[in-house]
């Protein structure tokens, strides 16, 4: 039975690469948002203070130019630090300046990184003096510690912004996850379960409005399959009467073939008919199964004997089981039929612990029902006309649903064999609970995808 829970590792790799925590989205994008806020804040904040110190620096040096003019035009000689005349060195732009009559800086850097600044003053005799500093060690010092502060600030804003998003995700994770999970509940047949109330939280966001609609969705679904479950258990209620009174008359003709062939049609119907009733009634949720302890592995060996004395069962390991032997009973027999209606012998039953497998020769299952489960009135055959109504399977799973067990089915193929090949039977499994089954009232099967055995 390992096949059927084999699932192909390139589907699980792609699952594996496309489920990503929300957490961990919102942290990332909060994190890149507050890094390239950061290094645009830290470059605005270090252009300006350069920009701001440059300008400082430019108006001492002016000021500094001034003092040492009026030195010069009192004692005619130059005695200020740094000052000259006519310095071969000052650049063209600020000597076309001060040969135009004013007084003007300028900021030049160098191939080495160190900044200069000049100051030019035209004389009265003619000349032009000037002035020539560098970028002070101390201003460069302030910019490196400034540069240090922001390049802290920016990481810690980062990892802040990145906390602040786990949280956040963290919260929005949760809150889904708790919506997804009282979902599932919900289609697994729990109506009484809301997911807006699973959720839970004082703040409203938008997985609220998600979680009224899903609300929403499954009342009105929850409502239509009753309605849809009353009128047909309706419906079947009321032809049982007249079926019932057709059967009474149908044996009260003479004896012959024509007799036969009602009699034949009137069983059939009245089998119709409660199958309907009895899928009604596991639809409704309504049963509960009557427990008693039973050897399961002589139980099936009697009763599948019993309904073909041909049926070969083999009892693996015997096992003491807490389950509805009436119940249990229908499904196997309805299992039985169906593997001798739809099947070839032989029919085989094998009980292993609390394991039991029903498996038949033919051409298998159809494919429609190893990809959604038993559906009533579809049995996969071209051909309806005695071939049954496709309830044995459906109420064989809704008794297992009341045991609290679970149905599978799955095709036998060669290992390896690519899916055109036909297969070689078909396999029903029956996996009864390890504990008695409590509340185990019926719902809609979520049918389970099997794999290829």
């Amino acid at each position: 039975m390992r096949g059927y829970f084999r699932r192909p590792v390139a589907a699980l790799v792609r699952r594996a690469e496309l489920r990503t925590g929300l957490r961990w989205k919102l942290s990332a994008a909060i994190a890149l948002v507050g890094a390239l806020v950061a290094v645009a804040l830290s470059l605005v904040v270090h252009n300006a203070a350069r920009v701001s110190m440059l300008d400082n620096a430019r108006d001492l040096a002016d000021d500094r130019l001034v003092i040492a003019q009026r030195n010069y035009e009192l004692s005619g000689r130059v005695n200020f630090p740094g000052a000259r005349i006519d310095d071969p060195a000052l650049p063209r732009e600020l000597r076309e300046k001060a040969a135009a009559g004013r007084r003007a800086t300028y900021v030049s850097d160098r191939s080495g990184g160190a900044t200069d600044i000049w100051a030019a003053v035209p004389l009265k005799d003619g000349h032009v003096m000037s002035l020539h500093s560098g970028f002070t060690d101390r201003s460069s010092v302030i910019l490196k510690d400034l540069d240090q502060a922001l390049v802290i600030g920016s990481i810690a804003v980062v990892l802040g912004g990145s906390a602040i998003g786990v949280l956040i995700g963290g919260q929005m994770s949760r809150r889904l996850r708790k919506a997804a999970a009282a979902a599932n509940r919900v289609a697994k047949g729990e109506t009484e379960v809301r997911v807006r109330d699973a959720i839970g939280g004082v703040v409203r966001d938008e997985t609220d409005d998600l979680a009224r609609a899903v609300d929403a969705m499954a009342d009105a679904l929850q409502q239509r399959l009753e309605a849809e479950r009353r009128v047909t258990a309706d419906i079947a209620h009321e032809l049982r009467t007249p079926v019932t009174g057709l059967l009474t008359a149908a044996e009260l003709l003479p004896p012959g073939r024509p007799t036969e062939l009602v009699l034949d049609r009137a069983k059939a119907m009245r089998t119709l008919v409660e199958d309907v009733l009895e899928v009604a009634r596991l639809d409704s949720a309504s049963e509960r199964a009557e427990l008693q302890d039973i050897l399961l592995g002589e139980f099936v060996t009697r009763r599948a004997l019993a309904k073909d004395p041909e049926v070969r069962v083999r009892v693996v390991h015997e096992s003491e089981v807490t389950t509805d032997p009436r119940r249990l009973e229908r499904v196997l027999f309805n299992l039985l039929t169906n593997a001798a209606r739809h099947g070839r012998p032989p029919v085989e039953v094998t009980v292993e612990g609390r394991v039991v497998r029903v498996r038949d020769h033919g051409p298998g299952f159809p494919e429609a029902l190893l990809a959604e489960g038993p559906s009533r009135f579809r049995t996969g055959s071209a051909d309806r006309a005695g071939h049954g109504h496709g309830l044995g399977l459906t109420i064989a799973a809704g008794q297992a649903r009341v045991l609290g067990a679970r149905l599978t089915f799955r095709n036998v193929r060669p290992v390896g064999a690519p899916a055109r090949i036909p297969a070689e039977g078909a396999v029903a499994v029956l996996w009864l609970p390890e504990h008695a089954p409590t509340n185990t009232g019926s719902y809609p099967m979520l049918p389970d995808r099997p794999g290829r055995g």
